[in-house]
């Protein structure tokens, strides 16, 4: 069994939670989050959107599958969503010391301990969640024995920067040539385009694209405050006085909305979870889906030639804009899944197929 280690957690209201390490011992700070999915913790915790956050799991026992292996497919790593672990802290009920699974390489204490990622079990998540869902997210920060740090506020920081890609790259040799804007992307978006036939050249997020070769673009995912990120609403404003098709997820979603014109805000406590139920617009179907973000885009706010296109059941906040005449769309949640439901991927051929169509009559 792990030798174990005092732990604390402080918020910035003052309210201070007592349990046990299991991860790294170094003390860290960040905003404090929570996310009710029940399975798939190796893909959210290297999922970039999540970086400067402490990553609060409302389901009680985490670790028992372990961690699987580092392999690579296509040049991308096969299991996880990017090449590290981007959560700053994890906090949980109950830590299963044992684990396993057919794919397990390690345990998930000697994972973080690897990225010098602090984890405490033995801790009332149930209390804590109530916490941030009436206050909100909060700052907090992690500390063991008599260190002391102060509170830190990663929205206040251009994560997007911290997270992109440094150089363009490419990847499959498929027809279609997207441009993938890199804000933090997740690997699958890029294994569903490569699964489609695309050419994926990832950029940085503050490339200008706008002289490469290529049939369309997609702006990815990606942490923190969409207002960090001039330089790509920018070069997105040259995309849409085109026609080449445009989709966004998730960050892209905020990014091509203030392109277009509209606004962003913060979310009291976000949306992470797998169950976040989505509604199309003008239609009764409603979509199963995976998020993790705390801005939304103002749906009042769109101009006249575009509209809302999902519509979240739960809380009425934007799910998706697109234009009413050009082949522009993108979505608040991830249709690409990993971790959660794959019900909404088929816009992912939505995407390609208008690439498609604008090749034919371009």
């Amino acid at each position: 069994m792990l030798q174990v280690k005092q732990a604390k957690l402080t918020l910035e209201d003052g309210t201070v939670f007592v349990g046990k390490s299991f991860g790294s011992e170094k003390p860290v700070a960040g905003e404090v989050v929570f996310y009710t999915a029940m399975t798939g913790y190796p893909e959210s915790l290297t999922d970039p959107s999540y970086t400067g956050q402490i990553l609060v799991s409302t389901y009680p026992m985490i670790g028992n599958y372990g961690v699987p292996f580092g392999e690579f497919e296509e040049g991308i790593h096969k299991f996880y969503e990017s090449h590290k672990v981007h959560i700053s802290g994890l906090i949980i009920a109950d830590y299963s010391f044992e684990f396993s699974h057919w794919n397990a390489e390690k345990s998930l204490s000697d994972w973080l301990k690897e990225y010098e990622v602090p984890g405490i079990f033995d801790m009332d998540t149930r209390a804590l969640t109530k916490i941030l869902r009436e206050k909100g997210s909060m700052l907090g920060k992690i500390e063991f024995g008599n260190e002391v740090i102060d509170f830190y506020d990663p929205n206040m920081e251009n994560l997007v920067a911290r997270v992109s890609c440094n150089q363009r790259e490419v990847y499959g040799n498929g027809g279609p040539r997207v441009v993938l804007v890199d804000c933090g992307v997740k690997n699958n978006i890029m294994r569903c385009l490569l699964k489609r036939g695309a050419t994926v050249i990832r950029v940085p997020w503050d490339y200008d694209f706008s002289g490469e070769d290529y049939d369309g673009v997609f702006i990815s995912n990606g942490p923190g405050d969409p207002a960090m990120c001039n330089e790509t609403v920018q070069n997105i404003r040259k995309v849409i006085d085109d026609n080449k098709p445009v989709m966004g997820i998730c960050l892209g979603n905020q990014l091509l909305a203030l392109a277009a014109g509209a606004d962003t805000y913060k979310l009291k406590y976000g949306h992470r979870s797998h169950n976040q139920p989505v509604l199309l617009e003008g239609t009764n179907r409603c979509f199963i889906t995976s998020q993790n973000h705390g801005y939304a885009v103002a749906t009042e706010t769109l101009p006249a030639d575009w509209e809302p296109l999902f519509t979240n059941v739960n809380d009425d906040t934007n799910e998706g804009i697109r234009h009413k005449t050009k082949p522009f769309f993108s979505t608040q949640f991830h249709p690409e899944a990993s971790s959660g439901p794959t019900d909404t991927e088929f816009l992912f051929d939505d995407f390609i197929r208008s690439i498609k169509n604008y090749r034919e009559i371009g």
